[in-house]
C-alpha cells in the first residue's frame, strides 16, 4: 500500500507511461509534484489558517486574512515558478513534449482555484499562461475530456480542499 498522492503517483506514473524512464528526470517530476502539493496545502490553509480542528465559521477573520496575502503572493509566485519550469522545457508541457502527471496535477490546480476564487483567478491567471496552455491542452485530451463530461466527476463542493467562500475571493 502507497499513501501520499505524490508518492502514488510516483509510482503509477511510469507504469501509466506518464513520467520519463530515467531516475533522474522521474525524481525532477517527483520534484514538481511535491511543490504542487506544497500548492495545494496553501490552498488549504485559506479556509483553515489556525487550525485544522476548528470550522471555517471560527476562523473567518483569519481565513480573510491568509486569504488577502496568497491570492496577492503566493498563488503568483507558485504559478511563476511553473511558468519557469514551461519555459526551461521547451513545451508545451513541464516536460517538453510529453504530458505527465504533474500536467494533470496542474490540470486540476488550476480548476480549483478557478472554483474557489473565480475573481481572483480571473485576474492572476493571465501572468501565468504557460500553466493555463497546459490546463488547456489537457482538458482536451479525449479519455480527460469524456471524463469531465460524466457523471463519475466529483463536483467541487465546500466539503473539499478547494472551496469557494465568496468573502475570500478578493
Amino acid at each position: 500500500m502507497i499513501a501520499q498522492v505524490a508518492n502514488i503517483l510516483f509510482y503509477l506514473g511510469p507504469r501509466l507511461k506518464l513520467s520519463p524512464r530515467d531516475e533522474a528526470n522521474r525524481l525532477w517530476l517527483h520534484q514538481l509534484q511535491l511543490t504542487v502539493t506544497d500548492f495545494v496545502k496553501e490552498v488549504h490553509d485559506t479556509h483553515h489558517p489556525v487550525s485544522t480542528g476548528q470550522y471555517y465559521e471560527d476562523q473567518k477573520p483569519e481565513a480573510k486574512q491568509y486569504a488577502e496575502g496568497f491570492l496577492k503572493d503566493r498563488v503568483p509566485k507558485y504559478l511563476g515558478y511553473f511558468e519557469k519550469v514551461l519555459t526551461k522545457s521547451g513545451g508545451p508541457y513541464v516536460l517538453g513534449r510529453k504530458v505527465s502527471y504533474v500536467d494533470l496535477s496542474l490540470f486540476q490546480l488550476i480548476e480549483g482555484l478557478r472554483y474557489a476564487f473565480p475573481k481572483a483567478m480571473t485576474r492572476i491567471e493571465r501572468k501565468a499562461p504557460g500553466v493555463v496552455g497546459v490546463h488547456d491542452r489537457v482538458a482536451k485530451r479525449p479519455r480527460i475530456k469524456a471524463y469531465l463530461a460524466s457523471k463519475r466527476r466529483i463536483a467541487f463542493n465546500e466539503d473539499g480542499i478547494f472551496r469557494h467562500y465568496p468573502e475570500l475571493d478578493a
